[in-house]
């Protein structure tokens, strides 16, 4: 059984609400796939430089990232709730009145000065002015909040609520509820010596696809999602990193990573060939440019945990063990460009290959 209740187990108002929350969170995902990657890659032609691909050994779990920053690839942090965060989350996920998505604030931060325009409405989901709005403020440091409004009784509507949010939930105890839930310690992190202290810790990171070194908006939306695990309802949190080029998405579904990849010829021969398409439909659908004669498409990999990263079956305490992997590749797929409509995500294999 998940954290946050599966939808048949939910009221029917409940169940309706999930249906609109994973219609709007699939807008959600073109969005950033666009703004992340395909113009992040517009900004290194733009600047006549070469956009640096992620080699695809670095997909592998526990694979080495390099840890050169790039300012031309646009970063960001959007935290996505289902629900309706409680004041009491103020502690650790710090939204309050002067970061509201209101007019005045926006003013006094230099997202807005005072000749833009700005419509209350537009930081609706459903407003037609939202991708604008979004668009404007993911620049902004730290992390945006999108929530249901509950203002909105009659109905569930989810708005852009807050900016400039700053997670402040140490890392240590994120490990530790991490370790209590997956039954490595009873009630604190040092509780059998600094040795499995530093394991769960490193092992954290590793839950949620980073390497122990990872940059402040990464470690802070496995934070986030860690912390968010409290809910009863499901959340999402999507990190764009200049450092590791690609889009990381924390759900209830697990982690899934989304990079540029070149193809070959021949790979988008086989692609097509397999999936029953002519070469003309493939690169229509799904490659966004080229390079020399390779075509550059969105790869998704999803990653599955592994038994050491579930909670025991049995329910009993554990000894953690540092060599063993936590995470496992579980899908590879070309996504269709943003804004294809019928064409389906085609599964590959080339991490292994």
């Amino acid at each position: 059984m998940g954290y946050w209740g599966y939808r048949e187990e939910l009221s029917r108002a409940h169940k309706l609400r999930r249906v609109y929350y994973e219609v709007l969170r699939d807008d959600l995902d073109e969005f950033v796939l666009q703004y992340g990657l395909v113009e992040s890659y517009d900004n290194f032609k733009k600047n006549n430089m070469d956009y640096p691909f992620v080699e695809r050994r670095e997909l592998k779990p526990r694979a080495r990232i390099p840890g050169q920053e790039y300012e031309e690839h646009n970063a960001f942090l959007i935290i996505f709730i289902e629900d309706t965060l409680p004041a009491s989350y103020k502690k650790y996920i710090r939204f309050f009145d002067v970061n509201k998505t209101v007019k005045s604030n926006l003013i006094a931060s230099g997202v807005l000065d005072l000749s833009d325009e700005f419509d209350r409405g537009w930081k609706y989901l459903d407003s037609i002015g939202f991708s604008g709005l979004l668009r404007k403020m993911l620049p902004v440091d730290y992390a945006l909040l999108i929530q249901r409004d509950p203002v909105s009784r009659a109905t569930d509507r989810y708005a852009l609520s807050h900016y400039h949010v700053r997670i402040d939930w140490p890392i240590s105890e994120a490990a530790e509820e991490m370790g209590k839930d997956l039954r490595y310690i009873i009630k604190d992190l040092y509780e059998r010596g600094d040795k499995t202290a530093e394991d769960i810790q490193k092992k954290f990171f590793e839950m949620y696809g980073l390497p122990i070194m990872a940059g402040g908006r990464r470690t802070a939306a496995s934070v986030a999602a860690q912390y968010l695990k409290r809910l009863n309802s499901i959340s999402t949190v999507y990190v764009s990193s200049s450092e590791s080029r690609s889009v990381l998405r924390f759900s209830e579904r697990g982690i899934s990573r989304y990079i540029l990849v070149r193809f070959t010829l021949q790979e988008m021969l086989e692609v097509s060939e397999e999936n029953s398409m002519n070469l003309e439909t493939f690169t229509s659908n799904y490659v966004i440019d080229y390079e020399e004669k390779d075509g550059v498409c969105i790869l998704r990999v999803d990653y599955d945990h592994t038994p050491p990263a579930r909670p025991p079956q049995d329910g009993k305490i554990r000894a953690i063990k540092a060599e063993t992997a936590w995470t496992t590749i579980c899908n590879q797929l070309i996504m269709p460009k943003p804004g294809v409509w019928k064409y389906p995500l085609l599964s590959v294999n080339v991490v292994y290959t």
